[in-house]
């Protein structure tokens, strides 16, 4: 639905603009060289053609021609064409010139050629200006459906997160584990971003970092002793900005990956740095054994909801490789930063 105050302003812009154009249109129509004043006939005709125009325009365009009858729409155009002569040839140039052009009619094709240029410059202007308005409504309606799209993206990845998180919390809580209260505090830290710090489009590049070296090792207490996790930086600087969450899905999948196929000798690797040319790079390599439950982990709804956010946000302005060998996945994220405005 069209705020009001959005149609308000339309409506404001086209009556302007109408104004305008009939102004315009009446100077060049009632122009005469060898006349220098403006003749009584000259208004009353061109009213009479902006009032078959206006027929046109808001009666027979947007209930017939809009709805497809282009029939009706047509022969509706040829009467009021025809009423419009008419009243030009058999009323108003009987009463301001009745010895001469009112004595005999010159013809339909006379008659037509002295109508339509007139008729076809209101009405065309009036089609222009409505393709023009619903090209607009129609952009920002894909707009809307890309923002609904990405904030469906983002929430799909909170749900997940928790979901496996919270079993972790259980079973230290269980057994009793002193790491317990430092695991919720980083879960808290976490979700805090996720849930609120997060709600912009973008957000700053250092505080997403900062978020994912929480994730990370939040993550890491999943691995213990059973390997090691690296997570480092380089040439972060800041005034930059970065969809959030847009590297969570990466790390998750890591330690998904290593942790369900390996008991020992995990390793994971994330390296994160910025080239001089305002390109984040992106490194995640974790290591796996072949398993049946891997496969579907590198092809789940994470991974095809990041691609989507990617495509939707990083039109042209990234790259994404994602290599599998026979005991190291890796991806590799390259993306064109934006800057804080």
């Amino acid at each position: 639905m069209v705020p009001k105050k959005s149609l308000f302003n339309s409506t404001s812009k086209e009556v302007f603009f109408q104004v305008v154009l009939h102004v315009v249109l009446f100077l060049f129509y009632s122009f005469d060289k060898n006349e220098p004043s403006i003749q009584q006939f000259k208004v009353f005709a061109f009213l009479n053609y902006a009032l078959g125009a206006f027929i046109i325009n808001y009666v027979l365009l947007p209930r017939l021609f809009y709805k497809k009858e282009y029939f009706k729409f047509f022969l509706s155009v040829a009467i009021v064409v025809g009423a419009i002569i008419i009243i030009e040839e058999f009323v108003l140039e009987k009463i301001y010139f009745p010895d001469t052009k009112g004595l005999r009619f010159p013809g339909i094709i006379f008659s037509l050629l002295d109508v339509m240029p007139v008729i076809t410059i209101l009405a065309g202007f009036k089609f222009a200006w409505d393709a023009s308005r619903k090209q607009l409504e129609v952009e920002e309606l894909q707009l809307s459906v890309k923002e609904s799209e990405l904030q469906f993206l983002k929430s799909q990845i909170n749900p997940h997160f928790l979901f496996n998180n919270l079993n972790n919390l259980y079973s230290y809580a269980i057994e009793q584990s002193p790491k317990t209260p430092s695991i919720i505090l980083e879960l808290s830290s976490v979700l805090r971003y996720m849930l609120y710090d997060c709600k912009e489009k973008f957000v700053a590049l250092e505080k997403e970092i900062e978020h994912l070296k929480n994730f990370t090792k939040l993550n890491e207490m999943q691995v213990e002793e059973r390997g090691k996790v690296t997570f480092a930086t380089e040439n972060i600087t800041p005034g930059y900005q970065i969809a959030p969450l847009i590297l969570n899905v990466f790390v998750e999948n890591a330690f998904k990956h290593s942790t369900a196929s390996q008991s020992k000798d995990i390793q994971i690797d994330i390296d994160i740095k910025i080239s001089d040319e305002g390109h984040l790079e992106f490194n995640c390599k974790n290591s796996f054994r072949p398993m049946g439950n891997t496969e579907s982990l590198s092809k789940g709804i994470g991974l095809q909801n990041v691609r989507k956010r990617l495509q939707i946000l990083y039109p042209d302005a990234h790259e994404l490789i994602i290599t599998e060998g026979d005991d190291l996945y890796s991806v590799f994220l390259r993306m064109r930063l934006k800057t804080k405005e």
